[in-house]
């Protein structure tokens, strides 16, 4: 493979395993027209900074698909990678390796598009991009947004009682605070992460230790389950439109 030595080598990476307890075979599931796992795939081929896409799966169907919509598929991702508890860093981790190991091939990011995930706009995927590109020093980049509840004011069951799920230096009693005062906080959203290859590689991680934020203030709209569908394929439609407008939404629920 011949790389261009004269712009960074950006490869993105969409995992799409065969198997879904919500919505069986969900990768291929069409949308607006077209099969779920298509969108990232021709996201990331309008970016400006990718230079390679790769679908990891596990699921011949789905290979088939992405080579269709212009993703390479040079390898098929093992079983023990594909389960409902496989984790992201096996994924990418054997990705990366592989690509290594058989091909030679070195990249300076590792862009992450989640299928699951497919109304955003190639424009930050791009302006994520260039942010890591612009900070060396960073480990990785994680899309984020503010959401409606503090976790500060969540608990967890321990037996017959509950507990604080967080704690707060100073506050005896967060959860009790008026919402204002409380630190700001974000939850990742799956619109875009960026992460270096050697972050995965050597130190295990998918985030590593300087993390960027990346904020996403409109909401992310996810596929997990059936009645995700009527709402996503219309935020589906208004991107393809240059309408969309972000309509009030529930929290991510990822899966690979």
């Amino acid at each position: 493979m011949t790389i261009d030595a004269r712009r960074p080598e950006i490869l993105a990476l969409i995992p799409a395993r065969g198997g879904s307890k919500g919505i069986p075979r969900k990768n291929l599931r069409v949308l607006a027209g077209k099969p779920l796992v298509a969108y990232s795939i021709e996201q990331a081929l309008a970016s400006r900074h990718i230079t390679r896409t790769i679908v990891s799966t596990d699921d011949d169907e789905i290979a088939d698909v992405a080579r269709r919509y212009g993703a390479e598929v040079p390898f098929m991702r093992p079983a023990e990678f594909a389960r409902d508890a496989s984790i992201d860093l096996d994924v990418f981790r054997h990705a990366l390796e592989w690509l290594r190991d058989r091909q030679r091939y070195r990249c300076e990011l590792v862009v992450h598009l989640r299928p699951t995930a497919p109304v955003r706009r190639v424009s930050r995927v791009d302006e994520a991009i260039e942010r890591m590109l612009a900070r060396p020093d960073a480990h990785a980049l994680r899309s984020v947004g503010r959401p409606k509840q503090s976790p500060f004011k969540m608990w967890q069951l321990a037996g017959e009682h509950m507990e604080p799920l967080l704690p707060l230096a100073g506050v005896a009693e967060p959860h009790s605070m008026p919402r204002q005062a409380l630190p700001e906080a974000y939850w990742q959203n799956g619109y875009v992460d960026v992460v270096r290859p050697d972050v995965v590689l050597t130190l295990g991680l998918m985030a590593g230790h300087r993390t960027l934020p990346f904020i996403v203030d409109e909401p992310v709209p996810e596929l997990d389950y059936e009645e995700d569908i009527p709402r996503l394929e219309e935020a589906l439609i208004s991107l393809r439109r240059g309408e969309w407008t972000a309509p009030a939404m529930t929290g991510p629920r990822h899966s690979a």
